[in-house]
């Protein structure tokens, strides 16, 4: 009974607590989980967890059976020999004190213990998500190299804790064994020493004192086993509440409904924007404004801040200061489903979930429910995904992989676009979301995106100018600085920047 009962309490345990750190990651921004790591993240809801799991089923059991066992049997022996007492009372004291010394060894070690199997789950990540690129450049010897480097220092700092508890059992079965040994010793003096009617007297408390006090020494005995659990299971805890603790800066607001007639439009306001634990912004005073319908797009040299410009409007990040306006409401005010479901957004890397080519154009909720076929078929047709959808065996059923391993970077964009489109959002983003396309398909995608998306705002980061040309408005960047906004000819006049980047792609004949 009691072993069920434990069982069931731990795992409940580790049921809340995965639930609520994985909550936890959900809500907190893209910089937290970046400070983290994913490799850390991922240790720490699975055997950090596990670790206090073990700790709560014997603790359960133990912690509350020794100290009820110990003080049963002190009560048994008290006052049957001050000689005796004061014998267990140092036996208690040395095992006390060998307790403390191993663990004030051992616990800042488990610490690196679970550092380094984050180090060890991240270096198994890489290899795995990056396979095709160590074998076509013959690196799975640097590989195994750089896995068994990190495996070595985790096997050696194991054995070291280990090999530190391993001096807990020989002390603890001395001490008992002396103990018994010096209640006999004593006992026997004071035998010998008494009158003949208390020797009887004597030798019967010897025997009890000797039992009862095996009790407490088993009873610290059963609490070693808890000590050497302790200091990794605290470890964990603190790791586990460095991320339960540690506090949202991307906070949610209270606008679930906007009902004015401004729609589709967004405004920078002199934005800028720096890292938490940065000193230089990575963006300068940016102001823009586009209307629904319109299209607008940002281009600039690599670093020039273009994404995390388009990142500011769904809330990965905060604006430092300046305000960034949606249909006329600050982003920061509004609720993060609604602004989901008015923002359909992109990203650089196509992202795709394990399940079929369907499940992955229909992922999530949005403000019209599950996208009906006609809505899925469009979304395939205009992201140019229904050519190589229409081959595939099972068509819009046909599995896709995790991550995406089983279809090409160019396929995989091509759905991830639809399953935007799907959503059929008032604001598009699209976060140099052509890249992995040829230009034929590029170009075709972008001619049948324009119809689709005419009552819709369209924002477009690109390295192309073929891909921005038709733009109503292009945002040049350099360096986290708006240098230029205007048409494409307007930009070729005015802007250096934007002219070097134009003439460094096409011939100036055709520009």
């Amino acid at each position: 009974i009691v072993g069920y009962f434990t069982s069931s309490i731990s795992a409940s345990f580790s049921y809340r607590t995965r639930g609520k750190l994985f909550r936890k990651v959900e809500d907190i921004s893209t910089y937290e989980i970046k400070k983290f790591s994913p490799s850390s993240l991922i240790t720490r809801t699975t055997n950090d967890i596990t670790q206090i799991e073990f700790l709560i089923a014997m603790g359960l059991t133990l912690m509350i059976k020794a100290p009820v066992t110990a003080v049963w049997a002190v009560t048994k022996i008290v006052n049957k020999s001050i000689e005796w007492s004061i014998l267990t009372g140092v036996a208690v004291l040395v095992l006390l004190i060998t307790i403390g010394i191993i663990m004030i060894i051992v616990m800042p070690k488990f610490k690196i213990v679970q550092e380094l199997l984050d180090k060890v789950n991240m270096v198994t990540r890489e290899n795995l998500t990056g396979i095709r690129v160590v074998r076509a450049f013959n690196a799975e010897e640097y590989q195994e190299d750089k896995f068994e480097g990190i495996n070595n220092k985790l096997t050696k700092q194991q054995i070291f804790n280990q090999t530190a508890f391993n001096y807990l059992n020989p002390i603890m079965y001395l001490v008992m064994y002396f103990l018994t040994l010096g209640i006999y010793f004593i006992g026997a003096i004071l035998i010998n020493d008494a009158g003949m009617g208390d020797k009887i007297v004597l030798f019967g408390n010897m025997i009890v004192f000797s039992s009862y006090a095996m009790q407490v020494i088993m009873s610290f005995l059963m609490l070693a086993m808890i000590f050497m659990m302790l200091p990794r299971a605290s470890v964990s805890a603190k790791r586990i509440n460095e991320v339960l603790d540690t506090p949202i800066s991307v906070k949610e607001g209270t606008v679930t409904e906007n009902n004015s007639d401004i729609k589709g439009t967004v405004e920078f306001k002199n934005v800028s924007f720096k890292y938490p634990d940065a000193d230089e912004y990575v963006l300068e005073d940016i102001s823009f404004k586009v209307n629904k319908g319109e299209v607008i797009a940002f281009i600039g040299s690599t670093g020039s801040g273009k994404s995390t410009l388009i990142n500011l409007i769904p809330r990965f990040y905060d604006a430092t200061s300046g305000e960034i306006l949606v249909d006329g409401i600050n982003v920061k005010d509004y609720n993060f489903e609604y602004l989901n479901n008015i923002v359909g957004y992109v990203p650089q890397k196509a992202v795709m979930f394990s399940g079929s080519v369907l499940s992955n154009i229909t992922f999530g909720k949005n403000r019209h429910g599950k996208p009906s076929k006609e809505r899925v078929k469009a979304a395939i047709r205009v992201s140019q995904a229904e050519e190589f959808v229409s081959k595939l065996d099972d068509k819009e059923k046909a599995h896709i992989a995790q991550g995406g391993t089983n279809v090409s970077g160019g396929q995989k964009q091509r759905l991830s676009i639809a399953r935007t489109i799907a959503r059929d959002p008032e604001i598009y983003i699209f976060d140099d979301s052509f890249s992995a396309l040829d230009y034929k398909t590029d170009s075709t995608l972008r001619s049948e995106l324009k119809k689709y998306t005419k009552d819709a705002t369209v924002m477009i980061v690109a390295q192309r100018i073929g891909t921005i040309l038709n733009a109503d408005k292009i945002v040049v960047l350099d360096n986290g600085k708006c240098v230029g906004i205007g048409t494409h000819k307007e930009l070729m006049k005015k802007c250096k920047v934007y002219k070097e980047i134009a003439l460094s792609q096409v011939e100036l004949e055709n520009v």
